[in-house]
């Protein structure tokens, strides 16, 4: 179990640093340091079951084909044993599939499933050899925590050296501007919110989330015409367009996307759930930074001032 505890704080490391490189709302939640004795004594449960019900059964099965067609029990049997054992819900799960699906990412997952479970199993045979020299477990236990040690502590290092490096490119929302900002944007759903170069801001149909008295999210569609100005914030990640209405409260939109395809986006409820309201820019207003001035339809100058960048 001990070994699937230092595979499980490496997977973690990995998935730490893989994430820097995918789109994000800014932060990290406390939630997740206050909720981390509960997630290892999950994690420990887990663990033990997966020990009982699963590396000893892939142990006991390599060992009876060993001395069936080796004539004794041979370590190149855990493999392809514990290859099939991981295979065997992979395949019915892609046969069952009404629509078969991406063969990639379940080739992905017998290889990683594979190798995760290759290691324990090896380690528990060594374990348990009758014909071995006769190794402690808490000496085992001692080799695992240092050696574990040793690989979390070279992961770490590896996976900041990639975000140093650039191998990793830890992910940045795009700068905007007002002018960059200027346009129709939509929900994919009918929901439109325009903000005109003037400073005006148009909502059709845009949802905005509330809390009711018992704290259940509830759903309301915003239409009217208000205001909005761009704040340029203190780094990337705190800029945001506020907006005004009369009629209804909506909260100041965050900046998502990357530069080709900006995004703006709320939260809904909670925000350490990352459940998010996004609105993408409508192709027909799009606008690069190259491009010095927002689409606008042709018309007379106005007089009224423009946004104002805080």
């Amino acid at each position: 179990m001990s070994v699937l505890f230092v595979e499980a704080v490496i997977g973690m490391i990995v998935s730490f640093f893989l994430r820097l490189a995918q789109e994000a709302p800014s932060g990290y939640s406390a939630l997740g340091l206050v909720l981390l004795p509960f997630f290892a004594a999950a994690g420990a449960v887990v663990g033990l079951a997966v020990s009982v019900g699963v590396v000893m059964p892939v142990l006991a099965l390599a060992g009876w084909l060993g001395r069936r067609f080796s004539g004794r029990e041979v370590w190149w049997w855990v493999p392809p044993v514990t290859a099939a054992v991981v295979a065997a819900p992979l395949a019915a799960r892609y046969a069952a599939a009404g629509a078969r699906p991406d063969l990639l990412p379940i080739v992905w997952g017998w290889l990683v499933g594979t190798a995760v479970l290759i290691v324990p199993v090896l380690v528990a045979r060594r374990l348990l050899l009758p014909d071995r020299r006769y190794v402690p477990g808490g000496a085992m236990f001692g080799w695992v925590a240092l050696y574990g040690t040793l690989a979390v502590v070279a992961t770490a290092l590896l996976g900041g050296i990639a975000v140093y490096t650039g191998l990793i490119e830890e992910y940045r929302p795009p700068r905007l501007s007002e002018e960059r900002i200027a346009g129709t944007w939509t929900d994919g759903q009918g929901g439109t919110l325009t903000f005109a170069s003037d400073g005006t801001a148009t909502a059709t149909g845009v949802n905005t989330y509330y809390f009711d008295d018992d704290f259940n999210d509830v759903v309301r569609d915003c239409t009217g015409v208000g205001t909005w100005e761009y704040d340029a914030g203190d780094s990337l990640w705190t800029q945001k367009a506020t907006v005004s209405f009369d009629g209804c409260s909506m909260d100041d939109w965050n900046v998502g996307g990357t530069p080709e395809h900006p995004t703006l986006y709320v939260y809904i409820g909670d925000p350490d759930s990352w459940d998010l309201y996004t609105l993408t820019r409508n192709t027909g207003t799009a606008r690069t930074p190259a491009e010095g001035t927002p689409t606008s339809t042709p018309g007379p100058a106005s007089s009224a001032p423009g946004p104002r960048a805080r």
